[in-house]
């Protein structure tokens, strides 16, 4: 279960980050996003509303991930992951046929974030979520009840 939490926390942090940096600084991001590399302005011009939607989808999935994280209900973190996924799947694509602009370094670092993007949250979706202890206890009855 703490494999799972941490995955999900990964996700919070790296969705809070580029949502807050879209959203509130949207030509900073255009210009730099990640680090100074510039990976959106070298895709095209500056688009203050596209960057924003991007900031607000991003801390969208900010809160579903980091309520996951914190209530770690099987069904919530399958939800979340699965809508991460809705999310991170096509952006892989889009980007994974879209690599002429992009030197060998940053393709290749634009591949590998963008796939952990899309392979954590598949093993959250699809892996087994772990079973909770059961402890038993009296009822009122004295009959004993698992919780």
């Amino acid at each position: 279960m703490r494999s799972r939490r941490a995955a999900l926390v990964a996700l919070t942090i790296a969705s809070l980050a580029v949502g807050a940096w879209a959203q509130f600084a949207p030509a900073s991001f255009h210009a730099s996003f990640p680090f100074g590399r510039a990976w959106v302005s070298t895709d095209g011009p500056f688009n203050e509303h596209l960057i924003r939607d991007v900031g607000g989808l991003n801390l969208a999935l900010a809160v579903l991930t980091g309520v996951a994280a914190v209530r770690m209900h099987a069904e919530l973190v399958r939800l979340a992951a699965v809508v991460t996924l809705v999310f991170s799947v096509p952006h892989l694509a889009y980007h994974a046929l879209h690599l002429e602009p992009y030197g060998r370094v940053d393709a290749t670092g634009m591949m590998l974030s963008l796939a952990l993007g899309v392979v954590v949250p598949a093993w959250l979706a699809w892996s087994p979520a772990p079973r909770r202890r059961t402890t038993p206890s009296a009822s009122p009855s004295g009959r004993v009840v698992h919780r």
